[in-house]
């Protein structure tokens, strides 16, 4: 089409709203980016300082170095006592810590908005109690321990109390309440059942042994656990990622979820079992580590809003970070002696979390 006026052809341009549409999105993504990146960069700085912390100094520019020597890329001289402390003691240690954090992380953020309790934490549903008492049948009664270990023992205790809450909550009529209910009651019976084995046959030994695990510890992780814990993080925030558009409609209730055309029975069922796979498996590899799961989405949509396209990645990243600093903080602190990680996470949490609801409250 011409303009016989001036001569020129005439060009449809795109409304100016479109345009303006088009550049947000493409700044949302930008940012989005920038921030994942930047977060990754934090976790792999985090991790890099927390490993010269401890009795022996090992300094940046050594970790540098035995990193190196590892990955086949250089061969530098480095003192055998710092590549022994570094990639067999305090790196996997570090990278398990943060894997930790992030899977209980993601967990809560998953709960708090599928049950849409604020409350709700990855042992909400039980799982941490039943790997405890998966974990002292073990250590303490010595059920299949030469074949099984604390870990393989907590992680079928774990599953277990998962199976007990779907089954109470089957028989119930109150959705997701009645998940949390159900959680509550298993819960309080293995932590019944917990003690009465620790109180009838631990001796002094066992019971300190036993104790020291359930309130979280990150001492001896190998390089197998940093496989396991990173591989199930990884598939959970993949699956989570996913999931997003469902996330964000639970939030506003199983109707509003289901009158968008998502199939609520079977996600809810999905990702409660995510969760409770995760949970299990991390807490078979660390023990029980509290507060991580309840803190860290809460401060994740105070800072970045409430739409899971974003709470997710950052709770993960936030998630990584807290327990990192957490654990080189717990390791540090009464060296050579380790305070226990769950300790840690919450003397730490406890405060954050109570800054953050003074702080809700100040907006509301």
């Amino acid at each position: 089409m011409v303009d016989r006026e001036q001569g020129s052809p005439l060009i449809a341009l795109p409304p100016l709203a479109a345009v303006s549409d088009t550049r947000r999105q493409w700044s949302r993504r930008t940012l989005a980016i920038a921030l994942v990146l930047g977060g990754l960069v934090a976790v792999v700085l985090s991790v890099g300082v927390a490993v010269t912390l401890g009795p022996a100094d090992v300094s940046l520019v050594s970790v540098r170095d035995i990193l190196l020597n590892h990955l086949g890329l250089a061969e530098i001289p480095v003192r055998v006592s710092d590549d022994a402390i570094v990639w067999q003691e305090r790196l996997p240690r570090a990278l398990v810590a943060a894997a930790c954090g992030a899977g209980l992380g993601l967990c809560g953020a998953i709960l708090q908005s599928l049950l849409r309790n604020p409350l709700a934490d990855p042992f909400v549903l039980g799982v941490s109690s039943g790997a405890s008492t998966g974990a002292v049948a073990i250590g303490v009664l010595g059920i299949g321990g030469s074949a099984l270990g604390l870990s393989g023992g907590a992680f079928i205790g774990a599953l277990v109390a998962f199976g007990l809450v779907l089954l109470l909550a089957r028989f119930t009529t109150a959705g997701t309440a009645g998940v949390i209910l159900a959680g509550v009651a298993s819960t309080q019976l293995f932590s019944a059942l917990t003690s009465l084995v620790v109180f009838a046959f631990a001796d002094s030994d066992e019971t300190r042994g036993v104790m020291f695990w359930l309130l979280g510890s990150l001492e001896g992780m190998r390089w197998d656990d940093v496989g396991l814990s990173t591989v199930v993080v990884g598939i959970g925030a993949a699956i989570c990622l996913a999931s997003t558009r469902a996330l964000d409609a639970f939030a506003f209730g199983e109707d509003v979820a289901a009158s968008l055309g998502i199939h609520v029975a079977r996600t809810r069922i999905l990702l409660l079992i995510l969760t409770a796979l995760l949970t299990a498996t991390l807490v078979s590899i660390a023990g029980a580590i509290g507060f991580v799961g309840l803190v860290l989405p809460h401060a994740a949509r105070l800072l970045f809003g409430q739409r899971h396209s974003r709470v997710i990645p950052a709770t993960i990243i936030l998630g990584a970070v807290f327990m990192v600093w957490v654990d080189a903080g717990s390791r540090v602190a009464f060296a050579p002696t380790p305070l226990p990680v769950g300790v840690g996470t919450a003397l730490v949490g406890v405060p954050v979390f109570v800054l953050l609801l003074l702080r809700r409250r100040r907006r509301a």
